[in-house]
């Protein structure tokens, strides 16, 4: 757990060295053989300083998150713990010898925290390590000090960001925030360590904020620090709407903290840490954003006693936006890539996508040109299907019509072995129809990337009538190979996120439609969390794609067809007004070259808006906008189209931008309360539609007392 040892000159080493873990985490045990430890070097006259390092390859990765829900569950005691992690810490401070961090790798949260509290900070030259306080990413805040502590080391204008972003930087970059004191090569870190503690530690061991005189330049009752707190809360609140309690949290603690003594600020500080660990938002975000999230990257849901998957060759029919993106993920996981078009003018196209974003690469300085070339030779960009002999996958990104996508399978097996893959990356059209123009429909699936590939994480999985647990288990395997997030469905119309991600669009255009002013309904779109308003997506997505698909559903399911408040708005748009969204210059928006897009100013003409007194509250507004998506996902989980909630969850946040406050679609049945959340959605049926009408599974689940999750 904790290895303690003192060489002959008088250097004690507490090593980390947590067992079955792949990292060093914080929990009650660790913590308290650290606690030992400390004390043992502390209260040992022979010992003259302590290097405190890892076993591993990282150094600490944080909190035990586990071990944090189950703590937390009694505000005193977590209290309690929190002044006792405290007192560690400043314990080491004030030990009256040096303590020196020797960061041979990670060290996140805590464990930074752990490297703040010691007098020195010495890193590994490791350009893999990250180093942060990520902790506001989960909906909590740095509880250990590092509101504390870092603004005093690095003053509060750049420490305030990497806390508000939960921002985390290699070694190199820490030093030049001054984050750590000194990097070295990786051999010589232990070394360096020890001559330190011998030589400058020995009068060094006394932290700035414990000399007399010290003050912090940028607290807030200086000229500096009023701008920058003025200007931080104005900018806190227009990116999070008030949403995320901890970020308000850690800017209070800072700016508190800062204008009291340190042990008067770490009390602050324990207080919030704890208030956030009792928010819903924090529960939300750790159970979707860790647990969930860390589930599907270890596929949890993979089909089992199914050998896993080598995957070197893969071959991708059409090299436009969706097809160049994913060559370009397949290429940077080391696969070789075929990449085919039907000119070659249209592959080589496909193909400098990625040249392109190793360009970025170079110039950012996060590669090189030999890695550039590396990456392209593994892209060979044709017209051939004779060039897909050997590849284990096949993804099909070529245009969504039924009838080129049928082409395209068939010319590709002809060339490929009888056990490979094929997949459709269709984001609407159902996986059984694709699969009926294969000759092997238990090798067909669907894996449905989000654009840009090169930046989007999920990846849906979409399993047909006839795709075999062989083929689901191997699929994930190759999104796990391209370091992307699956989440697992059934074949259905739009599948899941298409299908719920639609509602959302969808109710915005209605209510457009109904006369509720379009500055409400996309103040409300963004005062619920969401990336942008509803209309503004329609946009991004392309209300001619929108409208061709209504056209291809209607066609295809006839008399079952299902109109909706919004089909006039976008037919007028698209047929009438020939304003189909950003990738034209015009739709709901105005786009001009020279400044920040706006609002069409003739939407009032063309779509009436009542008058002021007639106008929804916007938090009636905002519940529409979120309620309708929970709901259809509610629908999609009754209907087996989504076995797994966490995969509802992950997929939500993940896919279209589900604020993650909230936890997810499922996850925010939870917070607002499973019968609550029915009753509301009544409500909202009788006055705005059936859409609302919450489906047998929640009303089942309603009166049985039941929830989602366990916590």
């Amino acid at each position: 757990m904790i290895d303690y040892t003192v060489d002959g000159d008088g250097v004690a080493s507490i090593v980390w060295n947590v067992a079955d873990r792949p990292m060093n985490v914080m929990n009650n045990e660790s913590v308290g053989a650290f606690r030992d430890a400390v004390y043992k070097a502390i209260g040992d006259k022979a010992v003259k300083g302590v290097i405190v390092t890892s076993a591993k390859n990282d150094f600490v990765a944080g909190a035990d998150l586990v071990n944090l829900l189950k703590e937390s569950k009694d505000p005193a005691k977590a209290l309690q713990n929190s002044f006792n992690l405290q007192k560690l810490f400043r314990d080491i401070e004030k030990a009256g010898k040096p303590f020196v961090a020797a960061m041979n790798g990670t060290a996140l949260g805590g464990g930074y925290e752990i490297c703040l509290s010691c007098h020195r900070r010495i890193a590994a030259d490791n350009p893999k390590a990250l180093i942060g306080l990520p902790e506001a990413t989960i909906g909590l805040l740095p509880g250990a000090g590092g509101t504390q502590r870092l603004p005093r080391l690095i003053g509060v204008s750049k420490a305030l960001p990497m806390m508000l972003e939960g921002k985390k930087v290699d070694p190199k970059a820490a030093l030049a925030l001054g984050m750590v004191d000194e990097v070295v090569a990786p051999a010589d870190l232990l070394k360096r360590a020890k001559e330190w503690i011998l030589g400058d530690g020995q009068t060094g061991h006394v932290k700035p904020w414990d000399q007399k005189g010290f003050r912090v330049p940028e607290a807030a009752n200086t000229p500096r620090g009023a701008q920058v707190f003025t200007a931080g809360n104005a900018m806190l609140r227009a990116k999070t709407q008030g949403n995320y309690p901890n970020a308000q949290y850690i800017m209070s603690c800072v700016y508190e903290g800062m204008l009291v003594d340190i042990d008067t600020g770490l009390k602050i500080e324990s207080r919030y840490f704890v208030a956030c660990t009792q928010s819903k938002e924090a529960r939300n975000m750790i159970r979707s954003l860790f647990f969930s999230i860390g589930e599907a990257n270890k596929l949890a849901n993979r089909p089992k006693n199914v050998p896993t998957q080598t995957y070197t060759r893969v071959g991708i029919l059409g090299a436009g936006m969706m097809g160049a993106g994913i060559a370009w993920s397949a290429s940077a996981a080391g696969l070789q890539v075929v990449l085919l078009d039907s000119t070659q003018e249209s592959a080589d196209k496909g193909k400098a996508y990625s040249a392109a974003l190793l360009d970025k690469r170079i110039k950012s300085k996060r590669g090189t040109e030999a890695d550039k070339e590396k990456q392209l030779g593994l892209i060979k960009a044709t017209t051939s299907y004779d060039d897909l002999k050997g590849c284990e996958l096949i993804i099909e990104a070529v245009f969504e019509d039924r009838n080129i996508k049928a082409d395209v399978t068939r010319k590709a097996e002809a060339q490929i072995a009888a056990d490979a893959i094929f997949a459709s990356n269709t984001s609407t059209l159902p996986i059984s129809g694709l699969a009926e123009a294969s000759s092997r429909p238990a090798n067909f699936i669907g894996l449905h990337f989000f654009s840009p590939v090169d930046k989007m994480p999920l990846v849906e999985i979409i399993r047909g009538k006839q795709t075999s647990d062989e083929t689901l288990a191997r699929a994930m395997d190759f999104v796990k190979k391209i370091r992307k997030t699956p989440i697992v469905v059934n074949d259905s119309r739009g599948f899941y996120t298409s299908r719920v991600f639609a509602t959302y669009v969808t109710e915005g255009l209605t209510m457009l439609a109904e006369g509720v002013h379009p500055a409400i309904i996309e103040n409300a779109g963004k005062m619920a969390g969401m990336p942008v308003g509803p209309l503004a997506l329609a946009d991004e997505v392309s209300m001619e794609l929108m409208h061709r698909v209504r056209q291809q559903t209607r066609k295809d399911l006839g008399d079952a067809y299902k109109t909706d408040g919004s089909e006039p708005v976008l037919q007028a748009m698209v047929e009438k007004l020939g304003r189909i969204g950003k990738k034209a210059g015009k739709g709901f928006y105005e786009y001009p070259a020279d400044g920040k897009k706006k609002l069409w100013g003739e939407l009032s003409r063309h779509f009436p808006v009542k008058p002021e007194a007639e106008q929804p509250d916007v938090q009636d507004v905002v519940k529409r906008l979120v309620y309708i998506q929970s709901v259809e996902t509610a629908r999609c989980l009754e209907e087996k189209v989504v076995i797994d909630v966490r995969d509802a969850d992950v997929g939500s946040i993940m896919g279209w931008g589900f604020p993650p406050f909230r936890g997810g679609t499922v996850s925010n049945i939870d917070t607002v309360g499973v019968q609550p959340f029915v009753t509301e959605c009544d409500a909202l049926a009788q006055k705005h539609g059936a859409r609302f009408t919450p489906p047998k599974l929640l009303r089942d689940m309603a009166a049985g007392g039941k929830s989602f999750y366990a916590i």
